[in-house]
């Protein structure tokens, strides 16, 4: 029988803004573009289901409103990537020094 597939354990902070807040767990690869050929060529099974990240509610928001699941499947598919994006590199130093209860306005 297979190895199951272990996802990474939830940490004590954000892994964007290293706030110590509720954390939610975002899909690197978007679950919704599992199946497309495109992915399934690029991402064995296992790295599709486990990469993820364990982020604060805000970080995952702002990460939706920069990027289309396509973009995050082909392009922002690791922290590195993501952070590499200047408008959301921005965003997370800025929230880096709020407190953990803190949700921006949008």
């Amino acid at each position: 029988m297979p190895e199951p597939i272990r996802l990474p354990e939830q940490p004590d902070a954000c892994q964007l803004c290293a706030r110590a807040a509720t954390l939610t767990r975002h899909h690197l690869i978007p679950k919704a573009l599992h199946n497309k050929v495109y992915v399934q060529k690029r991402f064995g099974k296992s790295e599709r289901i486990s990469a993820t990240l364990w982020v604060c509610r805000a970080c995952h928001n702002q990460i939706h409103r920069l990027f289309s699941e396509k973009e995050l499947a082909l392009t922002y598919n690791n922290r590195d990537s993501l952070l590499s994006d200047e408008r959301l590199r921005t965003f997370v130093d800025w929230l880096a020094s709020k407190p953990a209860g803190f949700m921006p306005r949008h």
